[in-house]
C-alpha cells in the first residue's frame, strides 16, 4: 500500500491516499509537527533472546482501539481500518525474542514516514524496542521491512457487523491470494471483537502456516467494530 504525503497549509495537516481503492479507501491526517515518543528503561523481565525462526506481522482492528480512546491521530483525525502493530521475530517454542538490545529513541524523520502504517509515535517506539531491536540493526531498517509487507497486502475492507473468524480468514485470502489459511492468526477482545489478525512468515519473508496455530477457531462469530463514518 502505497501512501503520498501532502502537506496542507491551512488546515496544517498532511494527507496521503492508499493506492488500492479495490481493498480499503482509508486515508491518513497527520499533523504538520510530528513529535516522537520517549524510549522507555527496558523491562528486564521482559527480556529474552530466544532464537527467532519466523515474523509475524501483527494488524490491528483499529475502531476496537479506538472504541472508547480518543487518540487524536489514530481516533479523531482518522477513520483507519486494519493499521500495523508491529512485526515480530517470533519463537514457534517458548518465550518469543523481546528486548534483545538497546533501542535508541526514533527520529521524528522515521516516525513521520511510517505513521500513516503505526499512527502512533508511542506504539512505534514501543515496537522498535521489543521487537525491531531482536532482529535489526537500525529502526529504519525495521520499519522498512515492516512497510515492505504492509506494501505488498491488500487488507479487506470489514464492513459486517459480525463475522465468523473463518469468514475473516477467507476475506483475507480472497485480497490475497498467496496467504495460506493457515498464515492468518484471528485474535479478538473481551467480547469476541475483533482484536487483531497476524500474518505469520518464514525467514525469507514468505507466508508460512503459524506455528502456533490460527488463534481464534473458524466457526467462532467475531463482533466488529465499525469504522468511523
Amino acid at each position: 500500500m502505497t501512501l503520498r504525503i501532502l502537506l496542507v497549509a491551512p488546515m496544517a495537516l498532511a494527507m496521503s491516499a492508499a493506492a488500492d481503492a479495490a481493498t480499503t479507501d482509508q486515508t491518513c491526517r497527520l499533523p504538520a509537527r510530528v513529535e516522537p515518543a520517549p524510549a522507555r528503561p527496558t523491562p528486564a523481565h521482559e527480556v529474552s533472546r530466544t532464537r527467532t525462526d519466523h515474523y509475524q506481522l501483527a494488524l490491528s482492528w483499529s475502531p476496537e482501539w479506538c472504541r472508547g480512546r480518543s487518540d487524536r491521530l489514530q481516533c479523531q483525525d482518522n477513520s483507519f481500518g486494519f493499521i500495523v502493530h508491529g512485526l515480530w521475530p517470533s519463537a514457534s517454542r517458548g518465550p518469543n525474542p523481546r528486548f534483545c538490545a538497546p533501542a535508541p529513541p526514533l527520529d521524528a524523520a522515521t516516525v513521520r514516514r511510517r505513521l500513516c502504517m503505526t499512527p502512533s509515535p508511542t506504539l512505534m517506539q514501543h515496537q522498535w524496542a521489543a521487537h525491531g531491536a531482536c532482529g535489526w540493526r537500525s529502526a529504519e531498517a525495521y520499519f522498512d521491512r515492516t512497510a515492505a509487507l504492509w506494501s505488498e497486502l491488500r487488507p479487506p475492507r470489514l464492513a459486517a457487523p459480525t463475522m465468523t473468524a473463518g469468514q475473516i480468514r477467507e476475506a483475507f485470502v480472497a485480497a490475497n491470494p498467496g496467504i495460506p489459511r493457515a498464515a492468518l492468526q484471528v485474535r479478538v477482545a473481551a467480547g469476541n471483537r475483533l482484536k487483531e489478525v497476524g500474518i505469520c512468515y518464514d525467514l525469507t519473508y514468505r507466508p508460512t502456516a503459524c506455528p502456533r496455530g490460527v488463534g481464534t477457531p473458524d466457526g467462532v462469530v467475531v463482533r466488529i467494530t465499525p469504522r468511523r463514518a
